[in-house]
């Protein structure tokens, strides 16, 4: 039963692997959550040895969409982000919102 759980991802889909960051968009008071799944998400640099990412963000009531741009190291550690039409902010923040 186990083989057959292994074979067709009967196993171990509880777990998140995703990389969490937080934007708030221009002229906007709500923080965003994004989402990064390092196995999917990330495309390599020209270098060929890192890799980046891009998600664009947009709040509900908001004029403006958030360009994110994520950099990370060969072994997918991240290591910069730059946003257009918005900010990174700190999880806190976020978790502030929510309450």
């Amino acid at each position: 039963m186990n083989l057959l759980k292994s074979l067709f991802g009967g196993g171990g889909r509880d777990e998140d692997r995703g990389i969490y960051f937080y934007v708030r968009p221009k002229m906007c008071q709500q923080v965003l959550r994004i989402r990064v799944d390092p196995l999917n998400d990330l495309s390599r640099a020209d270098d060929g040895k890192n890799y980046w990412c891009r998600k664009l963000a947009s709040a509900a009531r908001c004029p403006f969409q958030a360009e994110v741009e994520l950099h990370f190291d060969k072994n997918k550690r991240y290591q910069r982000g730059e946003v257009t039409n918005g900010e990174l902010v700190s999880e806190a923040e976020w978790l502030a919102q929510q309450a």
